[in-house]
């Protein structure tokens, strides 16, 4: 696990609540090995919201989300696919920044091949489809986001970002966690 003392990469200071950071990652590129894209959509978990994994306190699989901002916690859902989540606050706070879909922008032949599909917005327009696409899995769990094999690159000032409930969960259903860039077709489902 690379240990990493920065927390304000790409202009963003993780440091800040989950909501914030959601917002601003937005048209951030993240890169892992090389292989990525724009973040379009994210949604935003802390530990006083009950559907977020740190609402009961740390475990073996959450522990991560309660480590130092700006790493990775990495989950399996459903026991079917990955999920890279971006840790925020607070060490010992609990909080993080699912990442929901990126627009593909590098290595888009390596995300074709890991996702068996030709169709752009068939790589990563959902959590588990970009872990696949960027060969992300539990090995990188904890890992620092300012050391490789992660890159984040800042956004281009001045993009339209709209928000809405989160998708997917039984709890709080109505927080308008849901973050992303207005008008992107690469989103896991249109904001309404």
């Amino acid at each position: 696990m690379a240990i990493s003392t920065i927390s304000t990469i790409a202009g963003i200071d993780f440091t800040q609540p989950a909501e914030l950071v959601a917002r601003q990652l937005i048209g951030v590129t993240v890169l892992v090995d090389g292989v990525g894209g724009r973040i379009v959509e994210t949604e935003a978990y802390d530990r006083e919201d009950p559907a977020s994994h740190a609402f009961s306190g740390p475990t073996e699989r959450n522990a991560s989300m309660f480590g130092p901002p700006a790493h990775a916690y990495v989950y399996r859902s459903y026991g079917i696919h990955w999920c890279l989540n971006f840790v925020c606050r607070e060490e010992g706070h609990g909080a993080g920044v699912l990442i929901r879909a990126l627009e593909p922008v590098a290595g888009l032949d390596l995300m074709r091949q890991r996702r068996d599909a030709e169709d752009v917005w068939l790589l990563c327009s959902g959590p588990g489809k970009l872990c696949q696409a960027l060969g992300v899995t539990r090995a990188l769990n904890g890992m620092a986001l300012a050391l490789p094999p992660f890159a984040l690159l800042p956004a281009v000032p001045g993009l339209e970002v709209v928000a809405g409930p989160r998708i997917g969960i039984s709890k709080a259903v109505d927080v308008p966690w849901r973050f992303g860039l207005a008008g992107s077709r690469f989103v896991s489902r249109p904001f309404r």
